[in-house]
């Protein structure tokens, strides 16, 4: 039976997971392990973790390792002896020795439909590819990059105005409630495992730049309105406008019937529809119709109050022609 329980987890994905253990009466939150705080803000000023926050205003102990394989922390955990470890986008890989220390071994949360989207950023992902679907999986990790054996899943059904952000706070939600149900089943003697195909059947769902919110205007009006989708909040689509930078935080693809004129990757990226409350961009294919948008050093507008101080001409160019 699982009683005591290390959690950890870094950023607010792994807030609710922890906050779910500390108010489940069955199971002990003996410590919490995230990465060590970060300057932010002018002032650089350390700023606790998400999940360290939540963990000290409920008294519990707390390590920020730099590296969680250097042996100290194995002594560490051999000492608090878990019969469970609880993982939540924590953000260091653990090595064999610390994920072979607990009884029930190291349970993780991942934000996806495994095998589907391995990697660090599967929400984003789920999103700029146009999923329809995702969930969550609960796994017991091996050395692998979330390769263990699956136990749970959950799946949610993707609103066609999904956001990177609202799929967030949604899987955010239900890993909680899913780790709350394996856990469980874990300590009744009923969880199923079952092993992952060797080969997921998308690309590795690594890390996000700010490099990839380039828009390239030669794209599907469709792909790009995932793209500004799935980058939202973080770290944002954008394209050039008058030479400065354009973020784009909402829009909508729409087809392209050629009733406007000339066509082809020369147009891509150029105003085709412009009134006083409308913008359409003309893409690789479709249109683009921005809705809400972002000036470099300007808050976020609506199109309308962009274009009242910014008069944007048709066939105005947006991007940058190399």
């Amino acid at each position: 039976m699982i009683k005591n329980v290390v959690f950890m987890g870094t950023p607010d994905f792994a807030v609710g997971t922890l906050q779910a253990l500390i108010a489940a009466e069955q199971y002990h939150v003996q410590a919490v392990f995230s990465q060590p705080d970060k300057p932010k803000g002018r002032g650089k000023a350390l700023q606790m973790t998400p999940v360290k926050k939540v963990a000290a205003e409920a008294g519990i102990p707390v390590y920020q390792p730099v590296k969680i394989r250097e042996e100290q922390w194995l002594e560490v955990l051999r000492e608090l002896s878990p019969d469970v470890i609880v993982v939540v986008a924590f953000g260091q890989i653990i090595p064999k020795t610390i994920l072979e220390l607990p009884r029930y071994g190291c349970i993780n949360v991942h934000a996806s439909l495994l095998p589907k989207y391995r990697g660090a950023a599967p929400i984003q992902w789920a999103v700029l590819n146009g999923e329809k679907e995702s969930g969550v999986t609960t796994m017991r990790m091996d050395t692998g990059l979330d390769t263990g054996d699956m136990i749970m899943k959950e799946t949610v059904v993707l609103a066609e105005d999904e956001t990177g952000g609202s799929l967030f706070d949604k899987l955010s939600v239900t890993g909680a409630e899913l780790l709350i149900r394996t856990l469980d089943a874990i300590s009744a003697g009923n969880a199923q495992y079952e092993k992952q195909p060797k080969e997921s059947p998308t690309p590795y769902a690594g890390m996000l730049t700010k490099k990839d919110g380039l828009i390239d205007w030669n794209k599907s009006a469709e792909q790009i309105e995932c793209l500004i989708r799935g980058l939202n909040p973080w770290p944002s689509a954008y394209t050039k406008y008058r030479g400065k930078t354009l973020k784009l935080w909402a829009a909508l693809a729409e087809p392209d019937d050629g009733a406007l004129g000339a066509q082809g990757e020369d147009c891509a990226g150029r105003a085709a529809v412009v009134s006083k409350d409308a913008l359409k961009i003309r893409t690789g294919n479709g249109l683009l119709s921005v809705k809400e948008l972002q000036p470099e050093g300007k808050k976020r507008m609506t199109v309308d109050a962009f274009l009242r101080g910014y008069p944007v001409g048709c066939g105005e160019l947006f991007g940058e022609r190399s």
